[in-house]
């Protein structure tokens, strides 16, 4: 398992911008695919997207296609996730998940989770 740390959530106007990094420890990073997942007040815990180990295949729920890029940076242990166009209905507490197996995190089977980072989106 990986300790996982998210940071960059924030207060942002509509269609404004954030970056949120996961950052990880332990030595098997680059063997685990990475993930990130929201949940709004009142909501369940949804995906958001994934990442595979090296980057090089990507995962996105609908509703944030085209908006939200996640990537990662094997050498920092970090993933991140890149908000753009943000709508008030995005604001959750952002949560950074990950597994060896990129299917099953983009299903919601989770081997470790972070301590997740808020994001507000006013309108």
């Amino acid at each position: 398992q990986v300790q996982l740390v998210e940071s960059g959530g924030g207060l942002v106007q509509a269609g404004g911008s954030l970056r949120l990094s996961c950052a990880a420890s332990g030595r098997t990073f680059s063997s685990y695919a990475m993930g990130w997942f929201r949940q709004a007040p009142g909501k369940e815990r949804e995906f958001v997207a994934a990442i595979n180990w090296s980057g090089g295949i990507t995962y996105y729920a609908d509703s944030v296609k085209g908006r939200f890029t996640v990537s990662r940076d094997n050498a920092k242990n970090t993933v991140y996730l890149q908000l753009n166009i943000l709508k008030p209905e995005d604001t959750a507490v952002y949560y950074c998940a990950s597994n060896p197996n990129t299917r099953a995190l983009v299903v919601g089977t989770v081997d470790s989770w972070g301590q997740g980072t808020q994001v507000t989106v006013s309108s």
